[in-house]
């Protein structure tokens, strides 16, 4: 009988690894709980097929609203008054946000309707549109977002090229900057107005981020390349962070990027994108001063626009070289309660004495408060000259 109770005591003391073995099943019971929930976390059957059907639907509505504006281009006498109309782009962009209920934002929207336009417009014809390049610098970013990629956008490495391709015929429009909210005006575009007559046809809007780019660590980095207005925008950012590095100027933000994706030790200051087309790191993002940092480019050509009470005119201004005579013609404005929103002053060349005056105004010249200005500012001018009127627009982020 001893023994048999010592057997049995020894078979207590053996439960401990009962215990662990229960241990394990909770932990494997627990691990199949937590697959359970992930499953959950996957779409039911329900909604892939929905996605599915809405899919089908979408690529369906897509191609039938290209084909439609196809049909619209090809009914009118001149295609080309709808292949550029900022009329109806702005009536458009109106619709569409009075319709977009979310969660996708206005941007959103209008970015997926430009390819569609985009892509029915080369349909009929493409249109060949000049850009300060190389591609991925900003004003390439600014081409796309007013034209589309389906659009034949050239790249040409000075301002005064985008307004000799556009002055010689050889593309439609030309889109070049023409100010900044950080550095102000871009001297040499204001410049070439002055030499050619060329159009302002209409404006974007686009709010610029700045980023570092390299494949360099931040601490080897020794030479930092952008544009020198780029550099400018970054100046108070790259003195307090990057004071170990040269900073060195070149024709554009995307030759910056080639020059950091190929040097060790160098970095460029340009945009996402182009770390994305050059194969770059970001280092440090949103290095602009300017939280707002703006930059609005004109689109140039030989269109004039239809008001569509929303507009800005642009013109060009040569006073008499007498004391008060800029003020005087100033009193139109405010004679005729017009918003002056920039104006800008070049020293007139050659042997003559005085400024041209580049101004900046909202309304349109064909209403009739901006007749009157235009007719006051005439009879004081030595040369009034309207670049012309367009469709104010909104920055794009």
């Amino acid at each position: 009988m001893a023994k048999k109770r010592a057997t049995k005591k020894r078979v207590k003391k053996a439960a401990p690894p009962t215990r662990k073995s229960s241990s394990s099943s909770r932990g494997r019971s627990a691990a199949k709980a937590t697959t359970k929930k992930v499953v959950r976390k996957r779409p039911s059957g329900s909604v892939q097929s929905r996605l599915k059907s809405l899919d089908r639907e979408i690529v369906k509505l897509i191609n039938q609203r290209t084909e439609l504006t196809i049909e619209q281009l090809k009914s009118t006498d001149e295609p080309q008054t709808l292949m550029f109309s900022t009329q109806a782009e702005a009536e458009l962009w109106q619709r569409l946000d009075e319709a977009n209920k979310g969660p996708l934002s206005s941007v959103a929207i209008r970015s997926v309707y430009r390819e569609i336009l985009s892509a029915a417009r080369s349909r009929i014809r493409t249109l060949r549109v000049a850009y300060l390049g190389p591609p991925f610098s900003f004003t390439h970013l600014a081409a796309i977002e007013r034209f589309g990629k389906s659009a034949d956008l050239i790249p040409v490495n000075t301002i005064a090229s985008v307004f000799e391709e556009v002055n010689r015929g050889h593309a439609d429009y030309g889109i070049v900057p023409i100010e900044n909210s950080t550095d102000g005006r871009i001297v040499d575009t204001l410049d070439m107005f002055t030499r050619l007559p060329l159009r302002i046809c209409g404006e974007v809007q686009m709010a610029v981020h700045h980023n570092l780019l390299s494949r360099s660590p931040r601490s080897e980095i020794v030479e930092i390349y952008s544009k020198p207005q780029a550099l400018s925008q970054c100046r108070d950012w790259l003195a307090r962070n990057m004071p170990q590095a040269r900073l060195i100027e070149v024709t554009s933000t995307s030759t910056a990027a080639q020059l950091a994706r190929d040097k060790p030790g160098a970095a460029a200051v340009a945009s996402r994108q182009a770390a994305v087309q050059y194969e770059l790191q970001i280092i440090a993002d949103s290095i602009e001063d300017n939280t707002h940092n703006v930059t609005r480019f004109a689109v140039i050509g030989d269109d004039s626009t239809e008001p569509t009470g929303r507009d800005r005119t642009a013109l060009l201004l040569q006073i008499p070289h007498t004391p008060g005579s800029l003020s005087e013609a100033l009193t139109a404005f405010k004679k005729n309660k017009i918003n002056l929103t920039w104006i800008e002053s070049f020293p007139l060349r050659g042997p003559e004495v005085g400024y041209l005056f580049f101004l900046d105004f909202e309304g349109h010249a064909g209403e009739t408060p901006i007749k009157r200005t235009l007719n006051d500012l005439e009879k004081k001018a030595v040369r009034l000259e309207v670049l012309g009127s367009y469709p104010r627009s909104e920055p794009v982020a």
